[in-house]
């Protein structure tokens, strides 16, 4: 009777499901959990910030285009109400007319020359400050301005008559202002691109280039007292230092030194890419045109 009733326990016992017993979880389970979401959380956070990153990214690459743009047309503005008032160059046998800079100087009176490079974008006013930082961030208006203005070196005579005379001008990346001074690195336009012009109040010169120098800022070619009274030193210099020259001019510049003449030579100067203190020297001889009205004869008219 015992294992009767103990086999009908067993078959009453199988018509009922006891819940099974959950199983028991591993000692570091639950920081686990906690470590995977705040994994969770901090992949989101660093999506966030990469995402916040390439907005300010993007929208500081649009205001740096667009104000770079700005800056262009603000300078390219200057220039083109410039060109409206450059000097006009009227020589002509027993009529020769120098040049008006009065509507340039009543806008401003630092302004004492103009001057053009040949199939070149230079062809700009060119003032002079009491000091060499007045217009390396100033137009002719007075007005701040990144690309500046073309100006003289404060220890040149701004009346261009001493034996050199050094020009700045900021290197632009469109080849505004100083900025294609840069083609004269290229062989080819330095050979054939040779002819400029500057315009001063009582004179005309025709600018000829014989050397495109890439130096450092701190070089001796950046200091004109050095060359005043010392033109065949400068010439010396040029050979040592230049990228490319034209020996022919060098020659005529040493036969008329040693004929007792005074040739004058005026450096165009800008920043160059090469490194923080390269800078790119273009090298002209000026041969005028005339000086004063006074003097002028048929043989300094040019042909």
């Amino acid at each position: 009777m015992l294992i009767a009733a103990t086999r009908r326990m067993r078959r009453a016992a199988a018509h009922f499901s006891f819940p099974k017993r959950r199983k028991e979880l591993w000692p570091g389970h639950r920081f686990f959990c906690m470590f995977k979401l705040f994994l969770r959380l901090a992949n989101g956070l660093v999506s966030l910030v990469v995402m916040v990153c390439l907005l300010t990214a993007g929208a500081y690459a649009g205001y740096a285009l667009w104000d770079n743009n700005r800056i262009y047309a603000a300078a390219e503005n200057v220039q083109a109400d410039m060109i409206q008032l450059k000097p006009e160059v009227l020589v002509a046998v027993g009529e020769n007319e120098a040049p008006s800079f009065f509507e340039l100087q009543s806008i401003n009176p630092d302004v004492c020359a103009w001057v053009e490079m040949d199939n070149t974008k230079v062809d700009h006013p060119v003032l002079q400050g009491e000091t060499n930082l007045d217009y390396i961030n100033t137009d002719v208006y007075g007005n701040f301005s990144l690309p500046g203005s073309i100006f003289l070196d404060t220890r040149c005579d701004r009346t261009y008559h001493s034996d050199y005379m050094l020009l700045y001008g900021h290197n632009m990346e469109n080849g505004g202002m100083f900025g294609s001074l840069h083609d004269y690195k290229n062989k080819k336009f330095f050979e054939e691109n040779r002819t400029g012009t500057l315009i001063v109040p009582d004179g005309i010169c025709q600018l000829e280039t014989f050397a495109c120098l890439l130096i450092n800022s701190y070089d001796d070619i950046f200091e004109p007292d050095m060359w005043q009274d010392n033109i065949d030193g400068l010439l010396d210099f040029a050979e040592n230092k230049a990228m490319y020259l034209h020996e022919e001019v060098i020659a005529d510049m040493r036969a008329e030194l040693e004929m007792g003449g005074r040739p004058q030579v005026l450096a165009l100067t800008t920043c160059s890419g090469e490194s923080d203190d390269a800078r790119t020297v273009v090298l002209t001889v000026m041969s005028p045109y005339w000086i004063n009205k006074e003097d002028v004869t048929d043989e300094k008219l040019p042909a």
